[in-house]
């Protein structure tokens, strides 16, 4: 039975969840709330590193800005494709003007723009907006 390490969106716990049991709605060993939102969880730096370096589900990042147009628009297929691809895929969104260092970190040029990471390294990226079916695809591919 394979497992994987869960960090609580809540607490920031690590918790250790059978592959098999992802879908059953686990809750944190520590604080008890749901492992799982269903949303894409808004993250800073520190809460960035948790889910990338200690987590070992795949993590689809959107870094975005609060001012960008393209950015807003993507916002509700975001939130669509993150009920569809959790809970075997973290969808967490960075906000490059509150978190600076993690799109200079990751040479993030243009917003948005979708990172998937797993194992702490870059999978693959792709800028601008899309709508749900297209991130949903592209996040499996």
């Amino acid at each position: 039975m394979t497992s994987e390490i869960v960090i609580c969106p809540h607490c920031g716990s690590a918790n250790r969840v059978a592959r098999e049991r992802l879908g059953d709605g686990p809750q944190c060993g520590k604080c008890h709330k749901g492992l799982f939102t269903g949303h894409p969880l808004a993250v800073n730096a520190a809460a960035f590193a948790a889910h990338v370096h200690r987590g070992t589900l795949p993590v689809l990042v959107d870094f975005w800005a609060p001012w960008c147009g393209p950015c807003r628009s993507m916002a509700p297929a975001y939130e669509q494709a993150a009920a569809a691809l959790e809970p075997f895929i973290r969808v967490v969104k960075v906000d490059t003007e509150a978190e600076q260092g993690l799109g200079s970190t990751y040479g993030i040029r243009s917003i948005p723009t979708l990172m998937l990471i797993q194992g702490g390294r870059e999978i693959k990226r792709q800028a601008g907006a899309m709508d749900a079916r297209r991130i949903i695809e592209w996040a499996h591919a």
